[in-house]
C-alpha cells in the first residue's frame, strides 16, 4: 500500500457516504511497547469470539494476524529466493571458470615453442606459472568489469521502470571484483601449472 495514497475519514462517515452499511472489514491494532504481540493476539481473538457468539469448538469466522508472522514469511521467501539466486550464481561461476580453464590450456597448447624457449633461456618454472596465472586473472577480470557493468545498467533499467531507488554498492562491486579473481587463480592454476612443467626440448620439438 503506498501511503501517499492514503485517505483517512470517521468511519461513520464511510459507512453512510460509501459503504452504504455498517460492517468493519479490517481493523488495525497497535500493541503497547514491550508488549507480547501473542499475547495481545490471543486477548483479541477471545474478545472477537465473545462479541460474535462463537461458541466452543467453533471455528473462528475473521482472522488476526500477527506482523510477525508476516515478517516470519517475507523472511522465508527472501531465504528461499537468495538460496535459488546464489545457486545460479554459483552454476553460472563454475561454466565460466570451465570456459577459462579450457581457454588457458588451448593457450598453453598454442604456445608451447615460446614456453620452451622462455624456460631454455633462463625462465624459472615458478616464473611461467605466474604468468599464465596473471594472463587467467585479467580475463576473468574482464569477464567480471562486463558482468558488473551489466548489471549496474540492468538494475538501474529496472529501478526507472519500477520508480524505485538506484543506489551502487562499492563493497558489493569489489566483493564481485574479488570473486572473478578467485575464479581466475583456481581455474587457471592447472594451465599454469601444465604451461611450468614443460620439458624445455620437447617444447622446443614442438609443432
Amino acid at each position: 500500500m503506498d501511503q501517499d495514497d492514503l485517505v483517512l475519514m470517521p468511519i461513520t462517515t464511510f459507512q453512510r457516504r460509501i459503504s452504504g452499511s455498517t460492517n468493519v472489514s479490517a481493523i488495525y491494532v497497535s500493541a503497547a511497547d514491550g508488549a507480547s504481540t501473542d499475547v495481545v493476539k490471543t486477548l483479541i481473538e477471545e474478545k472477537l469470539r465473545s462479541r460474535r457468539r462463537i461458541e466452543a469448538g467453533k471455528e473462528d469466522d475473521f482472522n488476526v494476524r500477527d506482523m510477525q508472522e508476516i515478517v516470519q514469511a517475507v523472511t522465508s521467501a527472501t531465504g528461499t529466493l537468495t538460496a535459488l539466486l546464489g545457486a545460479i550464481a554459483a552454476v553460472s561461476l563454475l561454466v565460466g571458470g570451465i570456459g577459462i580453464m579450457n581457454i588457458m590450456l588451448v593457450s598453453v597448447t598454442e604456445r608451447t615453442r615460446e614456453i620452451g624457449i622462455r624456460i631454455a633461456i633462463g625462465a624459472l618454472g615458478r616464473e611461467v606459472m605466474l604468468q599464465f596465472l596473471v594472463e587467467s586473472v585479467a580475463l576473468s577480470l574482464l569477464g567480471g568489469m562486463i558482468g558488473v557493468a551489466m548489471g549496474i545498467a540492468g538494475a538501474y533499467g529496472a529501478s526507472r521502470g519500477l520508480d524505485l531507488p538506484f543506489v551502487v554498492s562499492p563493497p558489493t562491486i569489489a566483493l564481485a571484483f574479488a570473486v572473478s579473481a578467485g575464479i581466475g587463480v583456481v581455474f587457471g592454476y592447472l594451465p599454469a601449472r601444465k604451461a611450468a612443467r614443460l620439458e624445455p626440448i620437447e617444447a622446443l620439438r614442438h609443432e
